[in-house]
């Protein structure tokens, strides 16, 4: 809302406060085809040869253990740093605690859920489509809800759900706690993408302690 003047009101200002934020990349083409030629690689291993309309499949959670991934941990490690630079946080020790890849195959969805115990989340795409190249993120004030009025067009400042679209090549990082869902693929072909979680190295021992120091 730009400042403003009339015969009422001298000034006015929008403060935004307390923001939730995803981080929202794309993977240059170089980097993304050896990423992309090692996970698919790694998943061929893995990942049963059909899955049936509606299902979905999770792979082992420590994929990021996998010396084929490393083209990939090394982007997302970068991209964590970057963000603890812009939040100004004076600790930069993260890592990686746990890496899957999800396949969704026509009409499978993924209901509404966050990451607990983590710092920071996030997904790389690798096979997008039509139909299944979206992501739903969920306010995380369910007070909120409380009251509903109308509006007249839906924006990020007035709704209760933003939907992010993806492509081949995005990478997505957010905070743990912001709840997030994936609607059912309505494309002809698999979804597939990485998930992971972040949290800080050596938590207990260096950030636990209390925030105040005795009188």
């Amino acid at each position: 809302m730009a400042k403003q003047q009339d015969e009422w009101c001298e000034a006015s200002e929008v403060l935004p406060m307390f923001p939730s934020l995803v981080w929202k990349l794309q993977l240059a083409a170089a980097r993304r085809r050896v990423i992309d030629a090692a996970v698919l690689g790694v998943l061929a291993e893995l990942r049963p040869a059909d899955l049936a309309p509606g299902l979905g499949w999770q792979s082992e959670q420590t994929l990021h253990q996998r010396a084929e991934l490393r083209p990939l941990v090394d982007c997302i490690e970068l991209a964590a740093r970057g963000i603890l630079r812009f939040l100004r946080i004076g600790y930069d020790a993260i890592e990686i605690t746990g890496c899957w890849a999800t396949v969704l195959a026509t009409g499978a969805a993924h209901r509404v859920h966050s990451h607990p115990n983590n710092f920071l989340s996030g997904v790389y795409y690798l096979s997008t489509h039509p139909g299944a190249d979206t992501i739903n993120f969920h306010d995380p004030r369910p007070q909120t809800g409380i009251i509903r009025p109308p509006v007249t067009a839906l924006t990020a400042d007035n709704t209760d759900q933003v939907v992010v679209r993806v492509q081949d090549g995005t990478l997505l990082l957010f905070p743990s706690y912001l709840a997030h869902s994936v609607d059912a693929n309505t494309s002809q072909a698999g979804r597939i993408s990485i998930s992971f979680n972040l949290m800080f190295s050596d938590y207990t021992e260096r950030l636990s302690p209390p925030l105040w120091s005795a009188s």
